[in-house]
């Protein structure tokens, strides 16, 4: 690289350039505009430009032997590896340390920390426990342990985690809305429409204490409960949550959480999407006022019979926004396999007025048939098997075809207890294939509506992700401060990990991002820097191109990933 000077009428200008050498032709192209004589003489205060664009350039050149140099390393046959010496770190924590750092979560800690005059690193525990939650999820000891494999050290002890858990516990309200406010400045939120879901995590001991509490399970587990209640957005980054006693009834919990998210989001205008279990009729009112609306779905086996044989109407159907009416026992299964068809009506009942949406789908009817058939083969086994085995079950369990009947078909009472298929819950239930609603007080179109409340797998997926990939239960703490912080650690490894799915623009599987992360090793040379043990990969490649940094050279020198360690923390 070397210095050129262009004249100008009214100016000179400094560039750097280096030469080039392509098809058998030489030539030079501009790698750096360094500014006219003028401007940069005031920049340097009076010192001659040209003899400062001489040095810098010389140091651009030396920077660049230096980065091309081969790096010998001398190994022993002989000689054995230090005892008790680490070898390998993890690299794969960094990408996950730049969204951290541009969501601000540092100064968060910092202004935590001045408030409560801690002593010890909350930002080093904290990003500690969101990264191990990701990457090696387990008990806050063995993450502890576990957080030596990060290239760079932590700066706290074990006791400093159970303390952290304390502040983080008290100071998550302020978390959350700083961590919104923050998220704004790295990407667009879609607050317009807002998903609501609730779930459980078990816990290994039995005993209810505090929050700890015996509940309706999702997961049918004998072990006392927590509930979690998560808002996302309508891209899919989780907003904002809430850690309720086992024994609390879910409808219950949206309210307190929106109104935080009212006071201290700053938001005021959204829809609340929910499934039908969170939709009780105060939940429907408290969104439908002011600027927020809801659209939440229908069980259509409550709905009052006027209502559901409207519903199940074959007639009166509408196919996107074509005006015909279709008739759905006139449907081709082939040409109409994929559509979705919709029949609406206003509802006015208990002081509230909304837009009752049906859809009907062949495609979802062979899907409930399918689901349907399997349950009613176990069950069938079940009888066969063992069939006084068979308890009480809920009201999706396979066990609700069996039918136990004490008495015989004369009537009389049998020796023992007859089981069968229930034959007449089956055809009821058949009755209601196909079919799905929504209510919600929007005056938007129907399929507009439609494609809105269709996103609801997602905020399920987040809780598949936080259960399964990042095995948030069972939980094994006991004080519920510490439950809470768990909670609150997990909640940020989720927004973390859905940044980190955007940036990748959602190509990869959760699985393939958390395995690929992890396996994502180097080799200490001590005094030369770090050789990549991983496979490279068209992941990594992706991982380097959208970040902006590299981990996968030969051999990174140590200038390299103090370079990188910064950049993450810029």
């Amino acid at each position: 690289m070397r210095l050129k000077i262009t004249k100008s009428k009214n100016a000179s200008s400094l560039y750097v350039i280096k030469s080039t050498y392509k098809d058998g032709k030489h030539s030079s192209k501009i790698v750096e505009k360094l500014g006219t004589y003028a401007e940069l003489s005031e920049q340097l205060g009076g010192r001659d430009p040209i003899e400062w664009a001489k040095e810098y350039i010389a140091q651009l050149n030396e920077k660049e032997k230096d980065d091309h140099a081969k790096v010998m390393v001398q190994f022993s046959p002989t000689k054995p590896i230090d005892l008790d010496k680490q070898r390998t770190y993890n690299l794969g924590y960094l990408f996950l340390q730049q969204i951290y750092y541009a969501l601000g979560l540092p100064k968060i800690c910092e202004e935590i920390t001045q408030k409560h005059q801690y002593e010890f690193d909350l930002n080093s525990v904290l990003s500690r426990l969101v990264y191990g939650r990701i990457l090696f999820p387990a008990s806050k000891l063995s993450t502890y342990k576990l957080s030596s494999n990060f290239l760079e050290k932590p700066g706290f002890e074990l006791q400093h985690v159970y303390r952290a858990l304390e502040v983080i516990a008290e100071e998550t309200d302020f978390i959350q809305a700083q961590l919104y406010k923050n998220s704004l400045k790295l990407s667009k939120r879609n607050s317009g429409i807002l998903y609501y879901d609730c779930t459980n995590y078990f816990f290994e001991i039995e005993q209810e204490d505090g929050i700890r509490q015996y509940g309706a399970s999702k997961e049918h587990r004998p072990n006392p409960i927590v509930q979690m209640g998560l808002f996302m957005d309508g891209d899919g980054i989780p907003l904002a949550f809430c850690v309720n006693s086992g024994n609390t009834n879910e409808q219950l919990t949206m309210k307190p959480l929106e109104q935080k998210i009212l006071k201290d989001f700053g938001l005021s205008k959204f829809i609340v999407c929910t499934d039908a279990g969170l939709a009780s009729n105060s939940n429907r009112i408290l969104n439908d006022k002011e600027n927020r609306a809801f659209i939440t779905t229908q069980s259509i086996k409550k709905l009052k019979k006027y209502l559901m044989d409207w519903a199940l109407s074959e007639t009166g159907w509408r196919c996107g926004k074509d005006n015909s009416l279709y008739d759905l026992s006139a449907l081709n299964e082939e040409e109409d396999y994929e559509k979705i068809f919709f029949k609406e009506r206003w509802v006015k009942e208990n002081g509230l007025e909304q837009k009752m949406i049906v859809t009907f789908s062949l495609k979802y009817k062979e899907y409930q048939r399918h689901i349907r058939q399997s349950q009613i083969e176990r069950a069938m086994k079940a009888i066969e098997s063992n069939p006084d085995k068979i308890r009480k079950s809920n009201q999706n369990d396979y066990k609700r075809f069996v039918k136990r009947n004490s008495f015989t078909a004369q009537g009389q009472a049998a020796d023992q207890d007859i089981y069968c298929l229930d034959g007449e819950l089956i055809a009821q239930e058949e009755k209601f294939d196909g079919f799905y609603a929504i209510c919600t007080n929007l005056e938007d179109d129907a399929p507009s509506i439609i494609k809105v409340s269709d996103r609801r797998w997602e905020i399920e997926d987040c809780f598949r992700v936080m259960k399964t990939e990042f095995k948030a239960r069972p939980v094994y703490l006991q004080r519920d401060e510490r439950i809470a912080a768990h909670f609150t650690t997990c909640f940020l490894a989720l927004l973390i990990f859905r940044f980190l799915e955007k940036k990748l623009n959602e190509r990869f599987t959760a699985c393939e991002i958390i395995h690929g992360l992890r396996e994502m090793n180097a080799l200490e040379i001590p005094g030369d820097g770090f050789v990549p043990t991983y496979t490279r990969n068209e992941f990594t490649d992706t991982l380097h191109e959208v970040f902006g940094f590299r981990t996968d050279y030969q051999i990174n020198t140590n200038r390299q990933m103090r370079k990188v360690i910064a950049m993450t923390k810029s």
